[in-house]
Order: C-alpha cells, then sequence, then structure tokens
C-alpha cells in the first residue's frame, strides 16, 4: 500500500527537495492552499486537501484540514477496528504530516501589530495537525522542523521506513513547538488585556536545554544551561573561539554585560566572581582597559571582560601589553585580525560576540517552592533629579566623575562601596555584610 505525506507549511524552507524525495520514493503527496501550488509549480503530482475531504477551502483559509478525512488518516491505528472505520469511510491513511506553523511571534514583535492582525495568526488547522501527528507516533511521523527534512530522507533510503525512536523523537519536538506556540499566544493577549500590569499574572518557562555544562558552581554539582530559543548561543551570543563556557563564566559574563551596558561611551568592565573590579569609561576601549585593570590588576587575573565596542588592534595591544590572564570576553564584535591574534596568543579565551543584547522585560530568580521576579535595574528613571547638598557645588569634572561612579556603583552588591577618579574606579568593595562598616 503507497503512503501518504501530508505538507501543510508556512515556512516553504527546502519542502520541494524534501517533497521530491518522498515522491522518487513512492510516496502520494497531499497538499493545501499555497503549499499544494509550490509543488505542483516544481512538477510534482499532488493532491489537494479539498480532494480528500470534497469540501473546498472555506472562511478565507481558516478551515482546510479541519475534517475526519485528514485526521481519520492520521490518528488511525493499525488495530482491525480502526482501518474498518476507514474503509467504511473510504479515508485513507496518512503516513506523514509535514507542517509548521503560522509566524504569530515575528508578527506580535512588530510595535504597530493590532488585535486583529494578530488573532489572525493563531493558528488552529496546523497545531491540529502537529498534535494528532504527535499522539500517534506509533505509526505516524509528526514534522514541524526543515532542519529534518534530510536526515528523515536518508533514513527512508536506508530503511524504506521510520523508525520508532525516530517518530518519537519527532513527536517531542513537535508538541514542544505548539506548546511554546500557545504560550507565545497566551502571553500576547493576556499582555493585551492587562497594559497597564508591570510584571505578567503568569510566567511560562519554556526553556530548551542548548549546553550542557561540565559542572555547576562545585565540581560536584551537575549544571546545563537553558534558553527561550534552543538554537540560542550563550547569552544570546556567539562563541568565537575556545572551550565551552563554565556555569561560573557564563554568571561572570552576564554580570559584566549588564555593567558596560549602563554606558553608552566606549566602556570596559572587568569581573571576578560575580563583583565588577574594575570598570571605566573613555574616548576608547584600549584606554578603558588599561583605566579598568588599573583598579585592582590582582584580583583582574582569572576574570572577564565585557567591552561595549567591537575589538580590534588598540585593544589587543593593550591586552598583549598587560600579560593578564583572562577566562572570557565579550563584545559586540572581533576584527579578524584580534580573533587571529587570540588564536596565535591566547587560545584557551573564551570569545563572545553579542552584536545585539536583547533587553530582558522580567529578571526571575529561583526560591524553594517558586520564583521571585522584577523588573531589570535600568538606571534613574528617566524624571530622575539630582539635589546639591554639599556647602560647594561640583566642579564640571567633578559631577561628571559622580554621574560615572553613581551609574558604576549599581552593579556592585550592596553593602556596596566604589571609589572614582575621573571616569575609571580606583576602588570596589561589595557584599559586605555591616552597613556601618561600608
Amino acid at each position: 500500500m503507497r503512503k501518504n505525506a501530508l505538507f501543510s507549511v508556512y515556512d516553504k524552507t527546502n519542502c520541494v527537495a524534501f517533497a521530491q524525495g518522498l515522491a522518487e520514493m513512492g510516496w502520494g503527496l497531499i497538499a493545501s492552499g499555497g503549499t499544494a501550488r509550490l509543488l505542483r509549480e516544481a512538477g510534482l503530482t499532488v493532491r489537494d486537501v479539498a480532494e480528500l475531504t470534497g469540501a473546498p477551502e472555506m472562511l478565507g483559509g481558516r478551515v482546510k484540514t479541519l475534517h475526519p478525512a485528514v485526521h481519520g488518516g492520521i490518528l488511525a491505528r493499525d488495530i482491525a477496528s480502526d482501518q474498518a472505520d476507514l474503509a467504511a469511510q473510504n479515508i485513507e491513511m496518512i503516513d506523514l504530516v509535514i507542517c509548521n506553523l503560522y509566524p504569530f511571534s515575528q508578527t506580535v514583535a512588530r510595535p504597530d501589530v493590532t488585535l486583529a492582525e494578530a488573532v489572525e495568526q493563531i493558528d488552529i488547522g496546523g497545531v491540529t495537525l502537529l498534535r494528532a501527528a504527535a499522539k500517534n507516533f506509533a505509526r505516524v511521523t509528526a514534522v514541524c522542523d526543515p532542519a529534518d527534512y534530510d536526515a528523515l530522507l536518508d533514513e527512508l533510503v536506508a530503511n524504506e521506513s521510520v523508525g520508532e525512536p525516530t517518530r518519537r523523537r519527532l513527536a517531542v519536538k513537535a508538541f514542544a513547538h505548539t506548546r511554546d506556540y500557545d504560550t507565545a499566544v497566551t502571553a500576547y493577549l493576556a499582555q493585551v488585556d492587562q497594559p497597564e500590569q508591570p510584571l505578567p499574572a503568569e510566567i511560562d518557562l519554556n526553556l530548551h536545554q542548548v549546553q550542557g555544562l561540565r559542572y555547576g558552581e562545585n565540581p560536584h554539582q551537575m549544571a546545563a544551561l537553558y534558553a527561550a530559543d534552543p538554537a540560542a548561543g550563550p547569552l544570546g551570543g556567539e562563541l568565537r573561539q575556545g572551550k565551552p563556557l563554565s556555569y561560573n563564566n557564563l554568571l561572570d559574563l552576564d554580570a559584566a554585560q549588564r555593567a558596560v551596558e549602563s554606558f553608552s561611551d566606549p566602556a570596559v568592565v572587568i569581573v571576578k566572581h560575580l563583583s565588577p573590579c574594575g570598570i571605566a569609561v573613555a574616548g576608547d576601549t584600549a584606554v578603558a582597559f588599561r583605566l579598568a585593570l588599573a583598579s585592582d590588576p590582582v584580583s583582574a587575573f582569572g576574570g572577564v571582560i565585557a567591552v561595549n565596542r567591537p575589538i580590534g588592534d588598540e585593544f589587543v595591544a593593550a591586552i598583549d601589553a598587560a600579560g593578564l590572564f583572562v577566562e572570557a570576553i565579550i563584545a559586540p564584535a572581533f576584527s579578524p585580525e584580534a580573533e587571529a591574534w587570540f588564536a596565535a596568543k591566547k587560545k584557551n579565551c573564551r570569545l563572545v560576540a553579542l552584536p545585539s543584547p536583547a533587553a530582558a522585560q522580567v529578571e526571575l530568580r529561583s526560591i524553594r517552592g517558586g520564583f521571585l521576579a522584577q523588573q531589570p535595574d535600568l538606571g534613574d528613571p528617566a524624571e530622575a533629579t539630582w539635589e546639591l547638598v554639599s556647602q560647594r557645588a561640583p566642579l564640571p569634572e567633578e559631577e561628571m566623575g559622580l554621574r560615572f561612579a553613581w551609574t558604576a556603583v549599581q552593579h556592585v552588591k550592596s553593602n556596596a562601596i566604589l571609589f572614582a577618579k575621573g571616569m575609571a574606579t580606583v576602588g570596589i568593595g561589595g557584599g559586605l555584610t555591616s552597613r556601618v562598616d561600608a
């Protein structure tokens, strides 16, 4: 009996090549709407979903695949009673469902999106197809990611069928895909209904393990890195050089990146054990690095560095002259010359490129039995004003230094002490338990 594949995809990446591979192996192709047109234009023989259902698409395309002729073919099991039901209704089996969903998240990310536009991007038929196929993974293969097409074709060529482990793995992937989709819809509609609420009434943590870590804070603790995007790199960036980042590397880099983002002028932040030991702003990052290092060169050994400008020759020369051992550096980009120098001279230093840091909407911290949530600290509100309380007004350069120190101390743990001279720290003390001593 010929096997059937049902195509209903919004993202048509490599769809034609996958369908051609199936057709060459004798599979029957069924498709809806624009997918059917695309496959026909490629010269493939395709049956419309409407041919199976005996009903045309309706409601402007809202109803295409929601029909027993489709879902009966997907959900039927290899048991006599199910086969008898299919035969009585003249319904064919569907063995492979290739489906991905309307771009809801991309649509609602647009600042000018309307509620009506967002609602039209809530997929119904696609979600139902994927859930049906994934539920019946004992017989049916659900495919929601074009990245899986080639491996599936290879498996079919080698074995003439899709093995149960692959079907089950892809079913998990399909359920995760629909879960994340529903979460995005829920979050958007909740925000529309409660636009003035500073924190959401519900927070759904749909996270994927993107990296297993050697260990956690201590060698006896297991650890892993999770992100909302399964393809995300560390901190949303790209590891350009060096071994995979450790648990402590990630924490330190995050702390350093948060601090360096506070400054619009060229800035460098050096962090050791989650605490900044040097912060400086200057006309260029090479000068800023030298000033930040001078704040505490002993603690800077084995730390991480965050820079808010692309790293080039001058910064590399400053690092070279300092002779400093650095665990990791995060910056918007690294010039080819800089990467070549690090590869030759400091191949164990991890380099993380983070071109466009994503602003966090909510910060979470786990506690026993739950989570704490807060808005991120982005510094003083725009309407904040300064009040002079000293007998002498500060000179312009003193006020500039005060404003720098005020911004820098935000990233030191309370009770915090920070001494600055000009636009650079000269001493930092954080986490002091006695406010009086501080």
